[in-house]
């Protein structure tokens, strides 16, 4: 396998925000760009925010999603980078007709990732494995893929998966084994939970020995509603070695090369990890900055106690919008 450089695009998008996430994706590409990356590949449905919901099931948001979409390759040509190979996560539908198959509807919604390049969408990987439990209710809004799709980027053989599918057993991490793909480039909305990031590195190394590929995990950060998700992307060889990992609970840009000859991450490729504290702090930092700033508001108000309660809450919302956007009511008698 010959050297390439590959970007994995950490970023923060907004439910239902076509025109801002497709501006995340160009900011990012073009940042990878003036690394001289090859290979750009952004989280799960990247263009739409995560989850998408009902809205999956709008025919009208759905057209307005492969709209962007299109759109978006076409502007990632216009702006210089059409030889760059990205994948990037959106919302799509089954073209078929009428479907005599149960569970195949026309125009049933798909979660897709979108491989583009020279100003198109040349090829589309729908995912195969769909979680329905937890907090995942993915079931209810779409349809699974059942092919799978490996793509050449610079001569390199990449297998595409999205989330679940790392998770199961078979589907994707198979096809990559079966096709001898080099890389298993997986586009992730995968929500935090305490000490999740021990077991995502746990399967990210376990897929990597089964596929023999690199993996390179990308995950999206940020807060949705009752959501938050902690970034964390990271890059495993064949062996297991991680190669590079990106911070928690911040947008971040992970560049790395990878070579089969030699798998040594590059200096400084490895972000160092949060205690247990840290990372509850930063979770809950996060979650409330972009419930905020995500539905409009300009402020917050808080009842202050003098408790260790209220003062905790208080100095999560400073440390998420800055003092000057918090305002206290203090609820102590005279």
């Amino acid at each position: 396998m010959a050297p390439i450089r590959i970007a994995l695009a950490q970023v923060n998008p907004t439910v239902g925000d076509l025109a801002g996430n497709s501006a995340l994706v160009r900011a990012s590409v073009a940042a990878a760009a003036r690394q001289d990356a090859r290979l750009v590949i952004l989280p799960e449905l990247v263009l739409t925010g995560y989850p998408v919901e009902d809205l999956a099931l709008r025919p009208s948001f759905q057209d307005a999603s492969r709209a962007a979409m299109r759109d978006l390759a076409a502007t990632l040509a216009s702006d210089g980078y059409g030889s760059i190979t990205c994948l990037v996560g959106y919302l799509d539908f089954l073209d078929e007709g009428p479907s005599t198959t149960p569970g195949r509807p026309h125009r049933a919604p798909v979660n897709a990732a979108a491989v583009v390049r020279d100003g198109q969408v040349v090829a589309r990987y729908v995912k195969h494995h769909l979680p329905n439990y937890g907090v995942f209710d993915e079931a209810r809004y779409f349809v699974s893929g059942d092919e799978p799709l490996v793509v050449d980027v610079d001569g390199i053989a990449v297998s595409i998966a999205i989330c679940e599918d790392l998770w199961q057993e078979g589907g994707p991490v198979t096809w990559a084994r079966e096709r001898g793909a080099s890389f298993l480039a997986v586009l992730n909305a995968s929500p935090y939970e305490r000490d999740k990031d021990d077991v995502r590195l746990t399967l990210c190394q376990q897929r990597a020995r089964e596929s023999g590929a690199v993996v390179a995990y990308a995950n999206l950060v940020g807060g949705q509603d009752e959501l938050v998700f902690d970034g964390d992307s990271l890059v495993v060889a064949p062996d297991g070695t991680v190669l590079a990992r990106a911070p928690q609970f911040e947008d971040a840009l992970l560049i790395v090369d990878v070579d089969s000859a030699d798998p040594t991450p590059s200096p400084g490729a490895i972000a160092p990890r949060l205690d247990s504290h840290a990372e509850v702090y930063g979770a809950l930092v996060l979650a409330l900055r972009d419930y905020v700033d995500k539905n409009g508001f300009r402020s917050v108000l808080l009842g202050l106690s003098g408790g260790i309660d209220s003062a905790l809450v208080a100095a999560i919302a400073c440390d998420a919008f800055g003092p000057e956007r918090v305002f206290g009511t203090s609820l102590i008698g005279a």
